[in-house]
């Protein structure tokens, strides 16, 4: 599609998403999730309306009932008469690329509610538990008016760290007696959790589980630099809640936890995220750029051949990079 085609596409499909067309919405979000010119046309018009929605990184082990939790808060936040958007990471079909869990089953209950929106995006591989483009997709439901956006990840373990990059509040599950509560130290939960919930509430041992977490979650003081510079930045020290999620104990306290976190950062304790978070996306779509400058077709012999060089160990990776990024630099000039 040309330019002025995409542009045309992408204002026509944005104006509607923001009026409340869900269609266009899941059109403009297909666009995102595909990395269309006109979904970069579309997020240029949009992102300067986003902002103001409060987005939740839903994180933790597989089976600590992630899905089930994102389902009950659903409920909870259309009590409150709020709006809810939900990006749904699951794994990639080797096959397809596509999402191989598809919507959550549970959340197909709110399917024709206008004020909830669940979107599942497949990660094609990326390493995190994010879609490389579930930001971008954020910023989109941002704009069109969405209260509370929930990014659930795809649950793989101690990579999910990176949810921390695209929420304002990253909330980090754990089921009782698996012994899951030490490998989530090991992860960097102190760097990560805003809020840690004990899921599966009414099982025997949720409350040891709970208080073993509560006493590995200490906060420590920051650490001065020995050359006199600035201190590091204190650990978190995240509130652990228990939740039974499929009875939906737990779940208005988590609700209200997840709205002080947010009353918190907006008086100033997020800015710090939000730059972690645009420090990712630019840097993003700078690496996507300067890959497509690469293998276009007048450079794809010369990066091959770079390559080769690395694959037969006549040349090291980092002066691989270096001759690349300097072709590319002189060829701006």
């Amino acid at each position: 599609m040309g330019g002025d085609a995409a542009t045309s596409r992408a204002d026509a499909l944005s104006e509607a998403a923001v009026a409340g067309d869900r269609l266009a919405l899941a059109r403009l979000l297909t666009a995102v999730e595909n990395r269309t010119a006109v979904a970069e046309a579309a997020l240029r018009r949009l992102y300067p309306a986003a902002g103001r929605a409060h987005l939740v990184g839903i994180t933790g082990p597989p089976g600590s009932g992630k899905s089930t939790l994102v389902a009950a808060l659903i409920g909870e936040v259309r009590r409150a008469g709020r709006s809810v958007a939900v990006i749904a990471v699951d794994p990639s079909s080797p096959i397809t690329g596509g999402a191989l869990l598809g919507d959550r089953v549970r959340m197909q209950a709110y399917a024709g509610d206008d004020d909830v929106f669940i979107r599942s995006m497949a990660s094609r591989g990326h390493a995190g538990g994010l879609a490389a483009t579930s930001t971008a997709a954020a910023a989109v439901l941002d704009a069109a008016g969405f209260d509370l956006i929930l990014i659930e990840t795809v649950g793989t373990g101690q990579s999910e760290v990176e949810v921390a990059a695209a929420a304002d509040t990253t909330v980090v599950l754990e089921a009782p007696e698996t012994g899951d509560e030490v490998q989530a130290i090991k992860a960097g939960l102190l760097e990560v959790a805003d809020l840690v919930v004990v899921n599966k509430g009414d099982r025997p041992g949720a409350q040891r589980t709970a208080a073993q977490l509560r006493a590995m979650l200490v906060a420590s003081a920051p650490r001065v630099d020995d050359q006199g510079g600035p201190a590091r930045p204190r650990p978190k020290r995240p509130d652990v809640l228990i939740t039974t999620a499929a009875t939906g104990a737990g779940v208005p306290e988590l609700l209200a936890a997840l709205d002080r976190h947010r009353a918190t950062g907006r008086a100033g304790e997020s800015s710090a995220a939000r730059l972690v978070r645009a420090d990712a996306q630019v840097f993003a779509i700078v690496a996507e750029r300067l890959r497509a400058t690469l293998e276009r077709p007048d450079r794809q012999a010369d990066t091959n051949a770079v390559l080769e060089d690395v694959a037969a160990h006549r040349l090291d990776p980092y002066a691989a990079a270096d001759l690349l990024l300097g072709d590319v630099s002189n060829e701006e000039r």
